[in-house]
């Protein structure tokens, strides 16, 4: 016997459309309202494993992320102070070797300090607004300014200044061991012996040492973990120190 699927005539006996009964209908909406409930439960169990995993993960990884981050912040901070504690001493000691031809022309060499050249009591370090308005008179204020723009707390640098213009040393007076006079300035007990020209006592040696503490811009500190602590920071507090030497001109 064939069968003939249920429909309903359209008055043409070409053309005929199917209209699926009342029950067809209902199991396919039922199949199709199920079967998406289903898969939606399994995707948000699956999801909630993985939620609960992937805080575990950040958890762990979490303090490593911070290190290299805080640590690279830092790191970059010192290179930058590196390079201005490079160029200090050396602004100072080209002021010094100048002699007569320093921008102030026809003044006698720039001396070490303000004042006496004995440098007792020394003077304070000049301020920011000093560096910004008024003129550089010493080897010790130009050393101080060139590091007015760039550090913090520049004025607590340890400066040293050894130049012809302070006398020369008694000791190897008009020797191969001839050296100038230092004075210093700022905080610190820093103190550094010059060397002597190799061509000493035709030429005098002059020299600028600056020593400068370097506090990191994310400070040291720690996080609990696992029952104990991790320190955050790999660089500490550091004192940096550099010189230069060059030979008087005049």
């Amino acid at each position: 016997m064939i069968q003939r699927p249920l429909g309903i005539s359209l008055g043409s006996s070409e053309e005929c459309a199917v209209v699926p009964t009342v029950s067809n209908l209902g199991r396919k909406a039922i199949r199709r309202m199920t079967l998406p409930t289903l898969r939606a439960k399994r995707f948000l169990a699956r999801a909630s494993k993985e939620q609960g995993q992937s805080l575990i993960e950040t958890a762990l990884i979490l303090p490593f992320l911070m290190l290299l981050a805080f640590d690279a912040i830092n790191f970059g901070f010192f290179f930058f102070t590196a390079v201005n504690i490079a160029a200090s001493p050396r602004q100072g000691v080209e002021y010094s070797i100048q002699g007569a031809s320093t921008p102030k022309e026809g003044q006698s060499l720039p001396l070490a300090c303000t004042g006496s050249v004995t440098c007792t009591p020394p003077p304070a370090p000049p301020t920011l607004a000093v560096c910004q308005t008024g003129p550089t008179p010493d080897v010790s204020t130009a050393t101080y300014c060139d590091m007015a723009g760039a550090l913090p707390s520049f004025g607590t640098s340890r400066v040293q200044v050894c130049t012809k213009a302070l006398g020369l040393n008694a000791t190897g007076l008009g020797t191969a061991t001839q050296i100038p006079i230092c004075a210093q300035f700022g905080t610190g007990t820093e103190t550094y012996t010059p060397a002597p020209d190799p061509e000493a006592p035709s030429f005098v040696l002059q020299r600028v040492d600056v020593v400068y503490q370097m506090a990191p811009i994310i400070p040291q500190f720690t996080m609990p973990w696992a029952g104990t602590v991790i320190n955050l920071s790999l660089l500490p507090n550091l004192r940096m120190h550099r010189q230069v030497s060059m030979r008087a001109m005049d």
